[in-house]
């Protein structure tokens, strides 16, 4: 199981995350509105933003998710903490553009992601902010069901209350 394979369809492209490309992804992190919602409100500064990708390119499963139409970087998702004891993984530290909400790029970047993991894994988990409405909202869209509430510590930052959700492979 490859945690950073090349994954495509018609519209959108998850390639693996490289350091080059850094300043593409925080021209897009760089927008407060991208974090509102988010647990972590200050990773639009650029020093914050930065210990949110070094995660990244440590965690080994991330991705640049670039938009085919207009051959863009509009986003970042990524594959972590496999558990091979239950056979899961989660995917998350997922974000957008402001210019992409609405775009309907999020559900055909998860269906990539779900139909990929789920080659080899029985269960794909989520952490979504306690108060990002935005993004539980999605994941319900997605099938998802909420199984729970923990504080997470993401990458370099402080502990945070998010809720859990969980995709199944019997019922995806």
């Amino acid at each position: 199981m490859n945690l950073q394979p090349t994954l495509e369809n018609e519209k959108v492209k998850l390639s693996p995350l490289d350091q080059n490309d850094f300043e593409a992804l925080f021209s897009v992190a760089s927008d407060p509105l991208v974090w509102e919602q988010h647990p972590n409100r200050d990773r639009y500064k650029k020093e914050v933003f930065a210990n949110f990708f070094l995660g990244a390119m440590e965690s080994g499963g991330a991705f640049k998710i670039i938009n085919l139409k207009s051959d863009e970087i509009v986003g970042s998702t990524r594959f972590y903490d496999y558990n091979p004891e239950d056979n899961s993984i989660f995917i998350g530290y997922t974000f957008y553009g402001t210019k992409f909400w609405g775009s309907k790029l999020n559900p055909q970047v998860k269906k990539l992601m779900l139909d990929y993991i789920f080659q080899f894994l029985d269960q794909v988990n989520f952490h979504v902010g306690k108060d990002n409405i935005r993004s539980q909202k999605a994941m319900e869209k997605l099938g998802a069901k909420k199984t729970n509430e923990v504080n997470v510590a993401y990458a370099y930052e402080p502990e945070r209350l998010n809720v859990v959700f969980e995709i199944k492979k019997e019922n995806y």
